[in-house]
């Protein structure tokens, strides 16, 4: 299996101490590889993969969608993943 093109993201976590409340931010790779696509806890067939899409929030990163057969994965972004879209789009459209 070859690595075609990786890209991090983020994952949120809130945790609730007493009366604080605290943000923890988790860094993440997702990677596309020739017969799938992986992140931390998740791992897709490319052949169940149907699209990949982004879309921004304004001066905050934004949204990486993993549109599959099984439904779509959302993961926040903090840098456009343009290039690991396009590295999808050359190899598998």
């Amino acid at each position: 299996m070859k690595l075609i093109a990786q890209h991090e993201y983020i994952k949120l976590e809130r945790q609730v101490t007493g009366l604080e409340q605290n943000q923890i931010e988790h860094n993440r790779i997702i990677y596309l590889y020739e017969d799938r696509v992986v992140t931390a806890y998740r791992e897709f067939p490319i052949n169940i993969v149907t699209d990949i899409s982004y879309k921004a929030i304004a001066n905050e990163g934004g949204l990486l969608y993993l549109h599959t057969m099984r439904g779509v994965f959302m993961y926040q972004v903090k840098q456009s993943p343009e290039r690991f879209i396009e590295a999808y789009k050359k190899f598998f459209k």
